[in-house]
């Protein structure tokens, strides 16, 4: 048999500390989008298809050029049917396309 253990001096919680820069979170994800990411991860020899994940959504927010309500706005009149651009929004992405011709 083995000696006895001492546990007196032990300290509960992980060996390692969590990495600096990342926080764990609780995030429901579409099957299939889940599934191609977990494939693209394992067609690429094995990793972590969170990272790919990071990945991806870091490389979205770095390139980003169009503010996030224009980005909502065209998505609701891309998918809602029968939504309609409001006139101060047409007014001002008029302006806009004005300004970057320029």
């Amino acid at each position: 048999m083995t000696k006895s253990l001492d546990f007196s001096k032990a300290r509960r919680g992980p060996v390692i500390g969590p990495a600096t820069g990342k926080t764990r979170i609780t995030i429901r994800i579409d099957d299939d989008v889940l599934e191609w990411f977990k494939k693209q991860a394992h067609e690429q020899g094995g990793g972590s298809y969170q990272t790919m994940m990071n990945q991806v959504l870091r490389a979205y927010v770095e390139n980003q050029e169009e503010p996030l309500e224009d980005t909502l706005r065209r998505v609701i009149l891309e998918v809602v049917p029968g939504a309609k651009e409001p006139k101060k929004a047409k007014a001002a992405a008029k302006k806009k396309g004005a300004k970057k011709r320029a």
